[in-house]
């Protein structure tokens, strides 16, 4: 048996879920969130909790119990509290800020990146060396971050580059002198 798919999701107060043939949808005080979940996986909502089985013992149907309760519990999880991720701009010159509903990155090359988002994330600039990107979706958040993050990554030598705040740079020696 799964370890992750034994357990219950338990809905929070504030959270309504209704389930209609595996379409699943969320609401709360942070949003609204639906999915189709896999047709072969058994969901049931009881007590204030949502419960996943599986069919069979079938490597497919393994693998499907697991995910499909992390997914049920992040869409959960996300209207109620809702999901951030912090990033840290290291270097001479880098900055960002946001320009209306876009963020601009200025990184050291020629021209200045312009990123637009999807209209259930928000972006925040609290500093021109921070960012903090926050949605309902943890998928989103994570993708948004992630896209953010592959304008500069974080380079070995001096550390220049955009990284999540609780990611650690292993920093390299330089050349040596002969």
């Amino acid at each position: 048996m799964s370890r992750i798919g034994k357990l219950p999701v338990v809905i929070p107060e504030k959270v309504e879920v209704s389930l209609e043939n595996n379409f699943l949808v969320c609401k709360g005080p942070k949003g609204e969130l639906n999915r189709k979940l896999h047709s072969d996986m058994d969901i049931k909502i009881e007590n204030a909790e949502i419960i996943v089985k599986r069919p069979s013992d079938s490597k497919e149907h393994r693998s499907l119990h697991g995910l499909t309760r992390s997914l049920i519990f992040n869409m959960v999880n996300g209207v109620f509290e809702g999901y951030t991720k912090r990033m840290l701009i290291e270097g001479v010159g880098y900055k960002a800020e946001l320009k209306g509903k876009k963020l601009l990155l200025t990184l050291g090359y020629s021209h200045p990146i312009l990123m637009t988002f999807p209209d259930n994330v928000s972006v925040k600039c609290p500093s021109p060396t921070e960012i903090i990107v926050e949605s309902s979706d943890k998928e989103l958040v994570g993708m948004v971050a992630a896209k953010i993050r592959s304008f500069r990554k974080p380079e070995p030598y001096k550390g220049k580059g955009i990284r999540y705040h609780d990611e650690y740079v292993r920093r390299k020696a330089g050349k040596t002198g002969a």
